[in-house]
């Protein structure tokens, strides 16, 4: 994995393979923020990546200029390799926390611009992550949700959707 562009552009993440994650392809992290590009000002965004993994896509956000980047993960190895990498690229603007997603979806009252979510393909709640984040008002007004999530699933009814794009076996809904 690479970070693609912004301030750290080319930089490798090298995560150990014992991880349990399903890190987004540089393919398809390319293509989302080609997207992202027109929708989002970077430049003092604040950014929220959850189940973040290895942190591939909180790293990109930095990259590209976002003021600050909330990662969150429940597992203690992912989180420990998103503050080791921060720590070793002098990245002081991601906040790592280790719990759950959706607890921390149903607990925080803060807007973000940027909301990245990708769950574990089989997670069975995979379905209400917007709802968590329309119902608790975590998406700033001109902020953009954005859901990594298997084919299997069909966002397009919702009020709040707008774009829908597909990269082999990755899918990526939008919100507003």
């Amino acid at each position: 994995m690479r970070i693609i562009s912004g301030i750290y552009k080319g930089r490798r993440i090298n995560p150990p393979n014992n991880l349990p994650v399903r890190p987004t392809t540089d393919m398809a992290k390319e293509a989302l923020f080609n997207i992202l590009n027109n929708i989002v000002d970077f430049d003092n965004a604040s950014a929220l990546d959850l189940f973040a993994g290895v942190g591939n896509i909180s790293l990109e956000l930095v990259s590209r200029g976002c003021k600050s980047v909330v990662s969150v993960d429940s597992n203690f190895n992912c989180t420990k390799f998103i503050s080791k990498i921060s720590a070793d690229l002098g990245v002081d603007n991601i906040k790592v926390i280790k719990t759950d997603a959706f607890k921390f979806l149903r607990q925080i009252n803060y807007q973000y611009d940027v909301i990245f979510a990708d769950p574990p393909y089989d997670n069975p709640e995979i379905g209400s992550i917007h709802r968590l984040v329309f119902d608790n008002n975590l998406l700033s007004p001109n902020g953009v949700l954005i859901v990594e999530h298997p084919s299997s699933f069909d966002f397009s009814a919702d009020e709040h959707f707008f774009d829908h794009r597909s990269y082999s076996r990755v899918n990526f809904s939008f919100f507003k």
